[in-house]
């Protein structure tokens, strides 16, 4: 446990990147100290994604509880205030039962939230909503970074995903003031303090990452993940939703219409996850920096780590 940490955790907080084993050592804590598993995955939310979205398989949740997941649907916008919301219930709950809530997961932001509080942004007006996911829509990724960089390159330089992106800039062109500023002045408060869990980012070597991504990616392009893709277009829903956003979904949609070939789709989805992943240890390096880093590979930092 890191120095000034309590020596009974309140809770037991894993973040890392996508691959990086985060879901293993979770499973192997709580079976160890009579945890429950919660998850801090935006896409692992998501019902209709559970292969495309790398959740748990059901024997791995038959081992321990595992709380929030596959719990929404795809067709629902999902925000970092309602996952919250979600989340202090669900530790109540667990704390009540006499267990230790690990959490985990790759979602940055909401680690962040839970330990340092959610900003309370004005409301958006509907015009600046609608004209920035037109952006969005049209654009994508570069496009809303182009435009976010003269308003909060900050923002612009570390958001990960679309949907972020997007809210980044409406609170810019709503507000005048850029997002850091806003949950600078937080005033929710935190639903847990640093200082009162254990919590570590898992920081993995990178060949060893990418040979984890690699085999994910076979995985993705099995016929499960092929039919949860079906599925999910057979619900029409608009491109904007963060679900149709996951990586996984545009290029087994590609491969499904026949755009590309089952090699092709392999190496779009690899790179894809890839880059997702380096988005993400960037992410964890500037916004997490008091976060201990634990190396998957190392056995003996990976024991200590779960047994502390």
């Amino acid at each position: 446990m890191q120095e000034g940490a309590a020596k009974t955790p309140r809770a037991v907080l894993i973040a890392g990147p996508t691959a990086s084993g985060k879901s293993a050592l979770a499973l192997k804590l709580a079976e160890r100290q009579n945890g429950v598993i919660v998850n801090a995955d935006s896409m692992q939310l998501y019902k209709e994604l559970r292969l495309v979205s790398a959740r748990p398989s059901r024997e791995e949740e038959s081992r321990v509880p595992h709380r929030l997941y596959g719990v929404i649907s795809a067709a629902r916008q999902f925000s970092t205030g309602a996952w919250l919301d979600l989340v202090g219930a669900e530790i109540n709950r667990i704390e009540q039962e006499g267990k230790l809530p690990v959490i985990v997961g790759g979602t940055g932001l909401y680690f962040k939230a839970l330990t340092e509080g959610l900003a309370i942004i004005p409301e958006i007006p509907d015009e600046i909503r609608a004209a920035c996911r037109l952006l969005a829509d049209v654009k994508g990724v570069d496009g809303v970074r182009e435009r976010l960089v003269s308003k909060d390159p900050l923002a612009a330089e570390n958001l990960i995903d679309l949907q972020r992106l997007t809210r980044a800039l409406e609170v810019a062109e709503a507000t005048g003031r850029p997002l850091a500023e806003w949950q600078r002045d937080a005033q929710s408060s935190a639903l847990l303090r640093l200082v009162d869990c254990r919590s570590f980012v898992l920081g993995p070597p990178r060949p060893w990452l990418h040979a984890r991504i690699a085999q994910r990616a076979s995985l993705m392009l099995s016929e499960t993940g092929e039919a949860e893709v079906r599925a999910l277009l057979e619900m029409s829903l608009p491109k904007s939703l963060p679900a149709m956003r996951a990586i996984g979904v545009r290029e087994i949609a590609d491969l499904l219409r026949g755009t590309t070939d089952r090699e092709q789709a392999l190496h779009h989805l690899t790179v894809a996850t890839r880059r997702y992943a380096k988005r993400q240890e960037t992410w964890f390096r500037n916004q997490m920096p008091k976060w201990p880093r634990v190396d998957p590979t190392d056995t003996v930092a990976l024991e200590t780590a779960s047994n502390q």
